[in-house]
């Protein structure tokens, strides 16, 4: 008889979401997320507006955790970015071979620096290798790493998700095992992960020759510019939804609108993939769902 375990993974599901730390579920046994793609999206429930990213359904509401995990044994995520952690990931070599895993070369970068090895939350991966547990920056977006630390750590912020402890997989059991105090990201690691600082982004937008379509894409582009933390990925879903119906009409040129809201997303701080997601996804939603010109 097989040992059920959805009460355990709901329970650690749940108990993570307390810590304010948003959770999503992964497949059963597995470390991918177990939720729709874009081309799947049913535009229902969270994405009746417009289809979801992972990271933007990623939830504390225990409500919501209750009828996810009710649906099967999922293995239990954390949103890095949302959660405000950053987690570094030391590694295991992929191969027998006889090269340093991530905690060594981690420990030597620690050596190097004149640094002690930070003692925080520490998770022991299924692979055996770890998560280091630490509270990100206010004012900071940070985002994923591979390697620019050390050979095999990574980082995980936003944009990012780590497995979380109670997940299973057939290489083990994620265990927690230094329950310490989650720690600030220390001085050390913020300056060696933070991202360089951005070029200066043009936010001219070209004119098209309908003056009401150029007023509307200027003025949704400085709203996207200017969004503050928090809001904006939100910003920029609301405004590109709100210049699609000018491409819908055949008002703007759909490669003139990305252009703008690409520029403008990626000035407001937010990463080069994520505006392409979101514009995409928004003007898709926009060009679906636009009345005719005369009925609107």
């Amino acid at each position: 008889m097989t040992h059920d375990r959805k009460p355990a993974l709901l329970t650690a599901a749940l108990d993570h979401a307390a810590c304010g730390w948003p959770v999503l579920p992964l497949r059963p046994g597995g470390k991918r997320p177990a939720l729709h793609g874009e081309n799947a999206c049913p535009r229902t429930g969270p994405c009746a507006g417009g289809h979801l990213k992972w990271e933007q359904r990623a939830t504390t509401d225990p409500d919501r955790i209750r009828a996810a995990w009710a649906a099967g044994p999922f293995n239990v995520g954390i949103a890095t970015g949302p959660a405000g952690l950053l987690v570094i990931d030391l590694d295991k070599p992929k191969s027998s071979a006889d090269t340093p895993c991530g905690v060594t070369t981690f420990t030597a970068l620690c050596e190097r620096t004149g640094q002690p090895v930070p003692t925080t939350r520490t998770v022991r991966t299924a692979s055996g290798g770890r998560h280091l547990y630490f509270t990100a920056p206010a004012g900071i977006r940070l985002g994923n790493t591979a390697g620019a630390l050390a050979p095999l750590v990574d980082t995980r912020a936003h944009g990012g998700y780590v497995v979380a402890p109670g997940s299973t997989t057939p290489a083990g059991t994620y265990e927690v095992i230094h329950d310490d105090p989650v720690l600030p990201l220390p001085a050390w690691l913020l300056k060696a992960v933070a991202p360089a600082p951005a070029q200066p982004v043009s936010l001219s937008t070209p004119r098209c020759g309908n003056r009401l379509a150029d007023t509307v894409l200027a003025r949704e582009v400085a709203a996207v510019a200017t969004a503050q933390e928090g809001g904006r990925n939100a910003q920029l879903l609301t405004s590109a939804r709100a210049v699609g119906r000018f491409v819908a009409w055949g008002d703007l040129p759909r490669q003139v609108v990305e252009e703008a809201f690409q520029g403008a997303g990626e000035a407001a701080g937010l990463p080069p993939a994520e505006c392409r997601t979101t514009i995409r996804s928004a003007l898709n939603w926009s060009i679906r769902t636009a009345r005719p010109r005369a009925a609107a």
